[in-house]
């Protein structure tokens, strides 16, 4: 039977679009090679992603006690956030409006239980039938 862990980052301090460019790297994977990517990937958002990934791992082993072999990276979602409104001082006493954008990001990852005893099992059946 499949399980689905979820993890959140709210209010990300970065814009959608550029963590869109890290998450869909890593959607569709499995969490070994997701983790990978992530580590050598030179993009500011990778560190928050990767500890985010990290958690939805940790919960996966803690509260559902998955092995992380069977984990893969079913969605990964970016939304926007809050935007944050602030002024920049310009020529001649006047001011223009500058939007920092914030982000939602969430991940939900697939795995079972049930798939490394599929494994033994077929090992099993092979040595039987020598």
């Amino acid at each position: 039977m499949e399980q689905r862990v979820t993890a959140k980052l709210n209010f990300l301090r970065m814009g959608p679009r550029k963590v869109r460019l890290v998450i869909d790297l890593i959607r569709g994977r499995k969490v070994t090679t997701a983790i990978d990517t992530l580590s050598l990937l030179n993009k500011k958002a990778a560190r928050p992603v990767l500890k985010l990934l990290n958690s939805a791992i940790a919960n996966a082993k803690n509260n559902y006690s998955l092995p992380i072999e069977s984990l893969r990276v079913e969605t990964a979602m970016v939304d926007g956030g809050r935007v944050l409104k602030r002024s920049m001082p310009k020529a001649h006493g006047s001011a223009t409006p500058v939007r920092e954008r914030t982000s939602h990001v969430s991940l939900v990852l697939v795995g079972s239980k049930e798939e490394k005893k599929g494994k033994e099992e077929k090992k099993e059946k092979i040595k039987e039938k020598k």
